[in-house]
């Protein structure tokens, strides 16, 4: 099994920070191999910064080299115990400080990257024989894709098919593991996800006429996600009044994103 992805090795007891920079350059990410999520176990080597690995890390991550990539995009698919594939098109992500903040799927403009993203996560699904759902995470480097991340699992870049499609990435995932009739989900119209991190429960958001709300009953804490919105794109007028009118309600840390979202339908 082989897919693209940044070059990568073991850190042991032997590894040494030097012998990383020559390897693969003056940035070297570290990540865990268990428990790592919103950029959570990951730790940067900066040469220009002397910075060196954590003790207790050794034996417990990978090291690999920094991609300067063009953006980030995601395959969410779905195997069945029969062994079939099944896929939603690809969405386009932007993250902030290591945390998923916007999504939109599909885009026309990503359709020529869906077919080699299909047999990149196939390839990994058929190879570990998995049932359900799985989240792919990729870095465009020009015309291809590099995978990032794999989540086992249903995933927050996938939260826009409860309302985008005809079959939701929760429901794709008990059907494979109760084996029950299985469709290849359709899409009904595109949709924007917004993350909802460390932000109270805000009910002007339920105004907006094309919003769905989902909220974790979560404690709110500084970085933790308490819930998402879905915004359906039936018409683009609509989206960038609900967009703006995100953008008074809501605190600096999300003028950023919600500016992505506009430059994308402009």
């Amino acid at each position: 099994m082989s897919v693209a992805t940044s070059p990568w090795q073991l850190v042991d007891d032997n590894t040494r920070t030097d012998t990383l920079h020559s390897a693969y350059g003056d940035r070297v990410l570290l990540k865990r191999r268990t428990g790592g999520y919103d950029g959570k176990g990951q730790h940067w080597l900066k040469q220009a910064e002397a910075t060196t690995i954590p003790d207790d890390w050794r034996n417990e991550a990978i090291a690999e080299q920094a991609i300067n990539f063009d953006e980030e995009v995601s395959l969410v698919g779905v195997r069945t115990q029969d062994g079939r594939c099944l896929f939603y098109p690809l969405t386009l992500n932007l993250h902030q400080d290591g945390i998923l903040m916007a999504s939109i799927a599909p885009l026309s403009r990503l359709a020529p990257l869906q077919a080699e993203a299909e047999t990149m996560l196939s390839k990994v699904m058929n190879g570990l024989d998995y049932v359900g759902v799985m989240a792919m995470e990729c870095f465009r480097v020009g015309e291809h894709l590099m995978v990032n991340e794999l989540a086992p699992r249903v995933h927050n870049s996938g939260h826009w098919t409860q309302a985008g499609c005809h079959i939701n990435q929760f429901e794709l995932h008990l059907r494979a593991l109760c084996n029950l009739p299985m469709h290849q989900p359709q899409v009904n119209f595109q949709c924007v996800m917004v993350n909802l991190i460390g932000v109270d429960k805000d009910d002007r958001w339920l105004s907006l006429p094309n919003a769905e709300l989902f909220w974790y009953n979560k404690e709110v804490r500084v970085g933790r996600k308490v819930g998402h919105l879905n915004l359906s794109v039936h018409n683009k007028a609509m989206l960038n009044d609900s967009i703006k009118q995100l953008k008074s309600w809501m605190p600096q840390q999300y003028q950023a994103p919600l500016d992505w979202i506009l430059a994308e339908f402009a």
